[in-house]
């Protein structure tokens, strides 16, 4: 079902709203800050809620913290050490080098890219055509390091325009894509606990059991929390079985904060794709 446009704010707006943010205390530090409270050592789930550009003496450094709308672009970012030069040295996690995601400020217009690396260190992610507004952009990484943590560093990212805001849709325990139904075994969560669900795939009313693997496993799962846009992420806990998944995946959360999230849900089928989407509660 279609979100429904509830507002519509300028990029005045937006910068006004960094501004506050950027000058008030308690959780305004989430540009430079190192949030290590909210840590959890969890497989398939990076440390923290993603909200600090620097972390573990690696930083997020955009080349850009601007974005053209209504037409593809590129963003270009590195990873710098303590020296302030570029890292180049990565380990693969979930296949991958570099995950980078961008979602706004409404929880909509998301994008997952798996970024390309110049020799220089410099990490290119292709876009998609974009709606105005204010987004957030994350890189998700583990460093090549002994004992190293996954990593999720931000920043915020501005797309000039008029942007047209969409209402949250309200927890429902399913989520739509494509012609598929996934039903999750609940909508509720409790923040802090590790939490076993399932998410079960049909279509047209009958289970699907030919997921095939995406990034090594049968489905990604990526979470944000409405308001502050915090990030945590999961993956089944299911065995690989060439492409025959499903129909149900199994899931354990331990989602760091309370409030309201917004789950995206990502599987593919014949080689194509699917990015499905939900709205779940999280308690204290």
């Amino acid at each position: 079902m279609a979100r429904k446009p509830v507002a519509r704010i300028g990029l005045s707006a937006f910068a006004a709203v960094g501004l506050l943010l950027a000058g008030c205390g308690g959780n305004s530090g989430h540009e430079d800050g190192d949030h290590t409270g909210m840590h959890h050592d969890m497989a398939g789930m990076p440390g923290g809620d993603g909200l600090s550009a620097e972390a573990s003496g690696l930083r997020f450094v955009p080349a850009t913290e601007t974005l053209p709308a209504g037409q593809p672009s590129e963003f270009r970012y590195a990873i710098t050490g303590s020296d302030g030069k570029p890292v180049t040295s990565f380990e693969p996690d979930q296949t991958k080098l570099m995950h980078f995601y961008l979602v706004r400020s409404d929880l909509t217009g998301f994008q997952h890219i798996h970024p390309t690396m110049a020799a220089d260190g410099t990490w290119s992610a292709r876009l998609t055509p974009l709606q105005p507004g204010s987004y957030r952009a994350y890189a998700s990484f583990t460093p090549a390091a002994t004992d190293a943590m996954p990593l999720v560093l931000s920043k915020q990212v501005i797309v000039p325009g008029e942007a047209a805001l969409t209402a949250l849709p309200v927890p429902a325990g399913t989520a739509a894509a494509d012609g598929y139904t996934l039903t999750l075994s609940t909508d509720r969560f409790a923040s802090g606990t590790e939490q076993r669900f399932t998410v079960a795939v049909s279509r047209d009313g009958k289970p699907v059991n030919t997921l095939q693997p995406y990034l090594g496993t049968y489905a990604h799962l990526t979470a944000f929390r409405a308001g502050d846009l915090a990030f945590a992420h999961l993956h089944p806990h299911d065995d690989v079985r060439g492409d025959s998944g499903g129909p149900t995946l199994n899931f354990e959360a331990m989602l760091p904060a309370p409030g309201t999230w917004r789950l995206f849900l990502q599987f593919q089928t014949d080689g194509v794709l699917h990015t499905a989407a939900t709205t779940v509660t999280v308690t204290g």
